[in-house]
């Protein structure tokens, strides 16, 4: 996500993971995470947002080995697909993002931690000079759903996203590079996701770009008692209010769903008459 690019952009998960909240959304086989990757691109995805480490609430931790593994099948199969196509690696630890680099070039960092699960991770992304995404959660994907107390959420999570960029930037990292994720589902109940989403206008007034991560998520399918497979309905309308608010990038399982999100709010917002009815 580079500063001068045009926004809104849709960055398409692909997770290389075999339990990921999500079931269709795991990929372990190259040939499958290749696949994906085609079809990611031809949908309209600007950014392919590789993991190999699943943050789902009540995820267990794995070694770096097994993440590194996982990531690097992942960036291979993009490439192949596709080799200028932007990749972002979804990790909270500064090694693989070092050994992303040191193999194929630069990337964009999608991090849950904002930093502070590895003391390593903002030197490095200051050092490589690269696009930093730092997400809201507290305590781990293990333990997060239990951290759920705030007075104001919103205050909260604006302010704990405003003090992490500071830090980043005095730290080395340039501010146009920096990419604020409230998180939602990430140590907020689902009444608190919605509060997150009435007031997003006030995050995105913080003058940084702002990821919206909501697809499919539990915001969605415990409100309405289904499950995540039923859940691009929900994704869809809630897209739609982020971009409303001011979201700079999508992060989506269906990139087609979201394209399609993308170009009516845009012909909304624009007035554009293309295809209207007489």
């Amino acid at each position: 996500m580079k500063p001068e690019v045009s926004y809104p952009r849709i960055m398409a998960i692909v997770n290389v993971t075999d339990d990921s909240f999500y079931s269709a959304s795991r990929t372990m086989e190259r040939s499958g995470i290749a696949s994906r990757v085609e079809k990611a691109i031809a949908d309209g995805a600007s950014v392919i947002d590789v993991g190999g480490y699943s943050s789902r609430p009540g995820a267990s931790d794995f070694p770096v080995g097994e993440e590194w593994r996982r990531v690097d099948a992942g960036i291979a199969a993009v490439r192949e697909v596709d080799p200028s196509v932007e990749i972002s690696v979804d990790t909270f630890r500064s090694e693989i993002v070092r050994r992303a680099c040191d193999r194929y070039g630069r990337i964009t960092v999608n991090d849950i931690s904002a930093g502070e699960a590895d003391a390593g991770m903002i030197p490095a992304v200051a050092e490589l000079g690269l696009t930093y995404i730092m997400m809201h959660m507290r305590g781990t994907p293990s333990t997060m759903q239990s951290q759920t107390g705030y007075a104001d959420v919103v205050s909260e999570v604006k302010e704990y996203l405003l003090a992490r960029a500071e830090y980043a930037v005095s730290a080395g990292v340039k501010r146009e590079s920096l990419v604020l994720d409230p998180g939602f589902g990430f140590a907020k109940t689902v009444e608190q996701n919605y509060e997150l989403m009435r007031r997003l206008h006030e995050i995105c007034g913080t003058g940084y770009p702002v990821l919206a991560g909501i697809s499919r998520k539990s915001m969605i399918y415990r409100l309405l008692g289904i499950t995540p497979e039923e859940s691009l309905i929900g994704t869809a309308a809630l897209n739609w209010e982020a971009l409303r608010q001011g979201a700079s990038v999508l992060r989506v399982h269906d990139v087609r769903e979201a394209a399609w999100v993308v170009r009516m709010f845009e012909a909304f917002r624009n007035g554009c008459t293309d295809g209207a009815e007489g």
